[in-house]
């Protein structure tokens, strides 16, 4: 699957917790891909 970047204004509340999940480098690589699995997650969320 082709990537491609995007933009987006999320609140500073999510912008901290984001950079907290961050911490724990077994879990996330980078923000993309912490962003990418919570949007794979609301999509089977979505779809079930």
């Amino acid at each position: 699957m082709a990537k491609r970047p995007i933009s987006a204004t999320i609140d500073k509340e999510l912008i901290s917790w984001i950079e907290k999940e961050l911490k724990d480098k077994k879990k996330y690589r980078n923000k993309s891909h912490l962003i990418e699995t919570a949007l794979e997650l609301l999509k089977e969320g979505k779809n079930g």
